[in-house]
């Protein structure tokens, strides 16, 4: 399976908007409602809300993409955002807050450089998982 490289990032930018959310209200609920989402990306990125707007809403009024990429580092990238969520959920609603900022401001950082520079570190880190597995 491959994926319009735009998708993710549209989904980074969301994610972002949901993390600072998270961050001014130490909702864990949102953070739970994310991390739903990044569950059903871990299984297939296009599935998941923001990859529905992405693909009925926002790619239609975007030219084809020029280029694809390969949904394997995508999918590891939302299992791993995953995890920091769960941290989160688990840090607002056992009432440690530190442990919620902690987990949300990681996922954060992470959502924004991938929405805004393209840099998807979950992905990097599945690719470097490959590469030393290979060697």
């Amino acid at each position: 399976m491959s994926l319009d490289p735009r998708g993710p990032r549209f989904s980074a930018a969301l994610t972002t908007i949901v993390f600072v959310a998270v961050l001014l209200t130490g909702s864990g609920w949102l953070a739970l409602a994310q991390a739903v989402i990044f569950a059903i990306g871990a299984y297939d990125p296009r599935l998941t809300p923001y990859g529905l707007l992405y693909r009925f809403l926002v790619a239609p009024r975007l030219g084809p993409p020029t280029d694809r990429e390969d949904a394997a580092p995508v999918r590891f990238a939302q299992a791993v955002g995953l995890v920091f969520t769960l941290v989160t959920v688990v840090g607002y609603l056992a009432g440690s807050p530190v442990l919620g900022v902690v987990g949300a401001s990681f996922a954060l950082v992470a959502a924004f450089l991938n929405a805004v520079f393209g840099l998807c570190l979950g992905c990097e880190a599945y690719l470097l998982i490959r590469r030393l597995r290979a060697a």
